[in-house]
């Protein structure tokens, strides 16, 4: 059955729908709070890009959690068994990250680079872990393919509106209250999804297909290990088979130019001489209208036109705001120009999210949900995370005998041309396969 407007109104009203907005809520809150607005709090205190870059590379814990998603799989978590595996790690990851950004809040960067840079591991690690459960919690609760788009554009909401509070608002509390203060209620926000997470209901559908009707090896046996990390792979690599790889080729360098340009976002506008008022203002308003269209119109998009072509188009999108940020190098702090950029940064890159969230959803098999989800989220952040930690050698390398704006206008642009190999791959894939087909979640054992 297709998604029609009706059904999409009712569908709000449901309480699953609202706990998938907080959850959604959650895990973006964690995200730039280490990453880009970590940067411009660095910036603030005159740190130099290339530290800012390598910092950067804290955010590697979520290219690698597919690593202990199996883990998250088959185990509940410790000290909240009780609740079930999916809201056990729920609760347990949102603590973590609670003790983490209270920690960065109390340390500062009077106590160095170091220490602050520890505690930003130990928040990228919880919250990776937490966007593992989370994921698997969303395609396991849809009761079918609709519901799932329904949820799925449900947690990119909740997920934009968390940028908004961390890449935006926070810069206006920075400015009149202090970076630590901000921090500290970051820490507090946690409470959403510690909310949500109780009032999630536990999905019912976990069992690996190879053991629906077995009970399932203990993890530590050879049996139990290679149903839980070798089971996902050789099922995704069996449904899938050659092409499997072309879709990883394509899912780890769809969001390259994102990532490459993202730790580099927020010192070009201290550099430009925008003050954290007007950056956090533009962000929160003609910001948020940006990202609320473009998950609309992703949402919408991908039912109407299919996934390889929304997928297309918001790499399209993507690429060419990225390289427009060097406009700003020439026309300097105007808010009208940058008020501009953001709206239309806004709107690709959540029209971009909405598009490979949905179809890396469709890619999973329930039972293997969580590991093959990671498997994938994973993937498109491989390449981005590695090469953004040499984002700012890249700007003070290409700076070398040009003004440092300069340097930023040259960056963005080819920041911005790298989306191309990846378009190449979507409209390869788009040949290869008709509109990728999961199976009903309701029809799953």
């Amino acid at each position: 059955m297709g998604v029609t407007r009706r059904t999409v109104l009712s569908s709000l009203g449901q309480p699953k729908v609202a706990v998938m907005l907080m959850l959604g809520f959650s895990s973006g809150l964690p995200f730039f709070l280490t990453g880009n607005t970590l940067g411009y709090w660095l910036r603030d205190q005159g740190t130099t890009l290339q530290a800012i870059g390598f910092l950067s590379w804290v955010g590697l814990a979520y290219s690698l959690k597919f690593l202990w998603a199996p883990v998250v799989d088959r185990l509940d978590a410790p000290l909240f068994g009780s609740l079930g595996r999916r809201r056990s790690w729920m609760l347990l990851t949102q603590a973590l990250i609670a003790v983490g950004l209270f920690g960065m809040a109390s340390t500062g960067i009077s106590h160095g680079l170091a220490a602050i840079g520890a505690l930003a591991v130990l928040v990228a690690f919880a919250s990776s872990t937490q966007d593992i459960v989370v994921d698997a919690w969303r395609i396991e609760a849809a009761a079918d393919s609709d519901e799932l788009g329904l949820l799925s554009a449900a947690y990119q909401l909740g997920y934009r509106a968390a940028i908004i509070v961390t890449d935006a608002l926070i810069l206006i509390s920075a400015g009149h209250f202090g970076w630590r203060i901000s921090y500290a209620a970051m820490a507090v926000l946690t409470a959403v999804g510690m909310t949500a997470t109780v009032l999630a209901i536990e999905p019912l559908r976990t069992r690996p297909p190879s053991t629906s009707s077995a009970v399932p090896a203990r993890l530590a046996s050879v049996r139990g290990f290679t149903e839980a990390v070798v089971g996902p792979f050789v099922e995704f690599f069996r449904a899938y088979g050659p092409v499997a790889l072309l879709m990883l080729a394509m899912i780890s360098l769809y969001r390259l130019p994102e990532y490459l340009m993202g730790p580099m976002a927020n010192p070009y506008y201290h550099d430009l001489g925008l003050s954290k008022d007007v950056v956090g203002t533009v962000r929160a308003s003609i910001g948020l209208v940006g990202s609320l269209l473009g998950i609309a119109a992703g949402g919408l998009s991908a039912v109407r036109i299919g996934y390889f072509r929304t997928l297309i188009v918001g790499l399209f999108l993507q690429s060419v705001v990225i390289a427009s940020f060097a406009i700003l190098a020439y026309t300097g702090p105007d808010v009208r120009v940058f008020g501009a950029i953001m709206a239309f940064d806004n709107f690709g890159a959540a029209f971009a999210g909405v598009a490979l969230v949905t179809y890396m959803s469709t890619l999973t098999t329930i039972g293997y949900t969580a590991t093959q989800y990671a498997l994938l989220s994973s993937a498109y952040t491989y390449v981005g995370k590695f090469a953004k930690g040499v984002s700012g050698v890249m700007v003070e390398s290409l700076a070398s005998g040009r003004t440092l704006l300069e340097g930023y206008a040259l960056f963005f642009i080819g920041a911005g041309l790298l989306g191309v190999p990846a378009l190449l791959l979507c409209v390869v894939l788009a040949r290869l396969q008709r509109q990728p087909i999961r199976p009903d979640p309701a029809s799953a054992p």
